[in-house]
This record gives structure tokens, sequence and C-alpha cells, in this order.
């Protein structure tokens, strides 16, 4: 994607910090400085250098954090990926580098290495604000967001005018939603050589092996909504993740983000124990046959669990 080497999973810090959009809201968390510090280093050490985070993400707490810790090992040695987000976005004509300024002040970094539209809003308005910063050297590489491949193709067309390219697409892909898939744009990156990032690759938490028709998620909760009524059939796939992950010495969150990396993907995990950037790292040595593969996909389809998310739409064109 650019000159610094990637892993082959990302951390991902949304559930750092707190305010609107943040750890608090979002997860229930209530992490800082002091909590995450050595996660951070646990992730150095291993070598998961490249973290996902955006200045939405509560409000720039997430940043902040993260910021925090860049210092210490020097900003080469860590590679940054975050967001600009329409939705919070000045009404200016340079909103976009305005955001920009903002998450660099916070990350303690002049320089973003993958700057990314957070969701196709308006990809004809926000694209073209991304060509000055780029040829300014303020952004190594450029990523799109819950971009349909229409909107990816325009958006590729917009930037290539200029010289530049889309180096990354960034999309909710996992066992139990595989719509970017169907939808040709996990084939069109591979083509074009665009890193997939994939995020919810656990559908928090509904494919880490800890939910089954024994142990509900708590009522009145969002993902108990979303897949109480369905833990039946994801009791099945998860044995089967039990089952292959066996093979592997592995959890079925390990299966889970392996079969994301053998679908050609780049997996966001998110990390607030020192544990989750453990079993990342035993999770990125995981290489599944492809009847593993196949094995898996067939249970899940059996599932029939809608995954779509409120900010998402479906990426199969009618």
């Amino acid at each position: 994607m650019h000159s610094k080497t990637l892993p082959r999973v990302a951390l991902g810090a949304w559930s750092w910090g707190a305010g609107m959009a943040g750890g608090d809201q979002v997860f229930g968390n209530h992490l800082d400085v002091e909590e995450l510090r050595p996660v951070f280093a646990a992730a150095q050490q291993a070598g998961l250098n490249l973290w996902d985070t955006a200045a939405v993400y509560g409000m720039g707490s997430s940043e902040r954090i993260l910021g925090s810790f860049v210092r210490e090992p020097g900003r080469e040695s860590v590679v940054l990926s975050t967001k600009f987000t329409p939705q919070i976005a000045a009404d200016s004509p340079d909103a976009m580098r305005q955001m920009l300024d903002g998450s660099c002040e916070r990350l303690n970094a002049e320089v973003i290495d993958l700057y990314w539209i957070h969701n196709p809003m308006d990809v004809e308005r926000w694209t073209p604000m991304l060509v000055p910063l780029a040829k300014a050297g303020r952004i190594r590489a450029i990523g799109v967001s819950n971009h349909n491949l229409a909107e990816l193709m325009r958006a590729e067309e917009i930037l290539g005018a200029e010289g530049l390219k889309v180096s990354a697409v960034q999309n909710h892909y996992s066992l139990l939603h595989r719509s970017s898939e169907r939808a040709g744009i996990l084939d069109y990156c591979h083509e074009k050589g665009i890193t997939f990032f994939s995020y919810m690759v656990l559908e928090q938490g509904a494919l880490s092996g800890s939910y089954d028709t024994a142990h509900p998620f708590p009522e009145g909760s969002a993902r108990a909504a979303t897949y109480n009524a369905s833990l039946p059939e994801l009791e099945e796939l998860v044995n089967e993740m039990r089952a292959t992950g066996a093979a592997h010495a592995a959890t079925p969150a390990q299966i889970a983000t392996a079969w994301a990396m053998a679908k050609g993907t780049l997996p966001i995990i998110g990390v607030t124990k020192v544990k989750h950037v453990e079993d990342a790292a035993k999770a990125a040595q995981i290489v599944l046959s492809e009847d593993e593969v196949g094995r898996l996909e067939e249970l899940a389809g059996r599932t029939k669990i809608a995954t779509l998310r409120e900010w998402e739409r479906e990426m199969v064109q009618a």
C-alpha cells in the first residue's frame, strides 16, 4: 500500500476513550491512557503496529489516547490509519484539512499513513478534498470506507484524474456478513491491488465463542435483538469454529479472524486488553485450508442473521 510493510491484522481503537460514538457509549467501556498503555506496548512487542481510529471515535478521545503512546516508540515505528467523517465536518471548503489538522495534533503526527473518507455521504463533494492533502504529503495513502462498488469506482475516477488512487477499502465483512463479496467489491479490490480492511469480523462478540443458547446476549441490548433469536444456528457455526480451532490450537475468535485473512482481507481487531493483542497475534499465524473455509461458510450461510448496522447499506445493488 505504501512504503511501510503492513502486518496481517490491524488493531482498532474505536472502543478507546469516551464521548459521542466513543467506547463508553458504544461498548460500555471507560478506558483511558493508564489502562491502555500496556495494550499498546504488547502490540509493539508483537509487531502489530497498524492502528485504526477516527476523529469521530469519542470525538477525538481515541486519537488523543493513541497519540500519547505514539511519542514513545517514535512516529515511524507506527502505521496510523484515521478517518474523515462527513457528518461531523465543518461547512467550509477547508473542512477536510481542518479535521485532518485536528487528527494530526491529537495523534502527534505530521503525516497520516492512511486517511479514509468514513462513509459515502457525498462522493462528489468530499473525494476531491483529498487531492491537495495527498499532493502536499499530509497523507501517504487514501482509503474509502462503507462505499459500494459504484461509489468506489467513482472515487477512483476523481483521484485518478489527479494522478492519485484509492489504496484501501474498509467495509463490514465477516462470516455472517459477506455483502462486499457478493457485490464484487472484494474481487475488484484484489484485481486492482487495493487492500481490503475488514471490520466487525467477530460481529461484536457473536463469533467469539462466548455466546450460545445457554449463554445468550444480555436482554435489552442491541446485540440481543440482533442475535438471540438465531442462537441455535449460530451455535452450530461456533461449534464448527471450535472444532477447526482445535486443529490449530486456536479459539473461535481466532478462527473468525483467520477466515477473514484466508479471504484476502486485512481484519481490524478491536483491542482493549493485552489478551486481545495476544489473540490477534496468534490469529495472524493461522492458515486455514480451503476445506475449512468452505465448511465454515456453509454453516454461516444457514444462520440467516441480519447483521446490517444502522449506519450501513446493503452493498449489492438492485
